[in-house]
């Protein structure tokens, strides 16, 4: 499928992307832009049977899909499974961390386990997958690698401080992918979106009173005038 007019800058015809947690919400609709864009896209998840109906949804649309089902928050695993790929697929050229979980609650309750559970999620995955395909990009000289942040990474609202630490920590550790990597052909950037109406926001979307919060004019990801109701990243 090709390109609409005025837009061959994004042509990525002939590249190979890999977008963890795109099985839904905002990293099959990265997926879907970059097929459109003309990439073939690797679909990553955990739950292979969601993973195999988000494929069959994008081959269904025309565009080339394979699966790549790893734990992200496995180092040894995602290591295996990309170099596993690589070997039997060929290269990665592009890198989208997008897989994050979010558990709200008062800090001063927020259970120890599910803090540690986002250390994991949103943190180590993504040390831990872009080691495995930086490994092979700077053995090419090239590479593209882009961690998904959040508005939160530079804000903060109640009940989410944990998960504010950790989407501070992908800008960071993008930051230094960049410095690490950059001199070996590497380009790393993070993007840090606002709310998106997702699985993972469904609680904020159905509360009155947040979406009330964050349509108003002047809001965290609001252009006045525009309304934008809640995926936080």
């Amino acid at each position: 499928m090709g390109l609409p007019a005025g837009l061959s800058l994004f042509d990525l015809t002939g590249r190979r992307a890999l977008v963890t947690g795109s099985s839904q919400g905002i990293g099959m609709a990265l997926a879907r832009g970059l097929a459109a864009a003309g990439a073939e896209v690797v679909l990553n998840g955990r739950d292979e049977a969601r993973l195999d109906a988000a494929a069959a949804a994008l081959r269904a649309e025309g565009f080339a899909v394979a699966t790549l089902p790893f734990d992200v928050t496995d180092h040894a695993a995602a290591r295996a499974a990309v170099d596993g790929f690589e070997a039997a697929t060929g290269p990665i050229d592009i890198l989208i961390n997008n897989a994050g979980q979010q558990h709200r609650g008062p800090l001063e309750e927020f259970p120890a386990d599910a803090f540690q559970r986002l250390l994991q999620v949103n943190i180590a995955s993504v040390f831990n997958v872009a080691q495995a395909c930086a490994r092979h990009m700077i053995a090419r000289g090239r590479g593209h690698i882009v961690n998904i942040c959040s508005v939160q990474s530079a804000l903060a609202r109640p009940g989410i401080a944990p998960y504010t630490a950790t989407k501070g920590a992908v800008a960071n550790l993008t930051k230094g992918m960049a410095t690490d990597w950059a001199r070996h052909g590497l380009n790393c950037n993070g993007l840090a979106p606002g709310y998106f109406d997702t699985p993972l926001n469904a609680a904020l979307v159905s509360d009155p009173a947040f979406s009330g919060w964050l349509a108003r004019p002047g809001a965290p990801g609001q252009p006045v005038g525009k309304r934008r109701v809640a995926d936080q990243r």
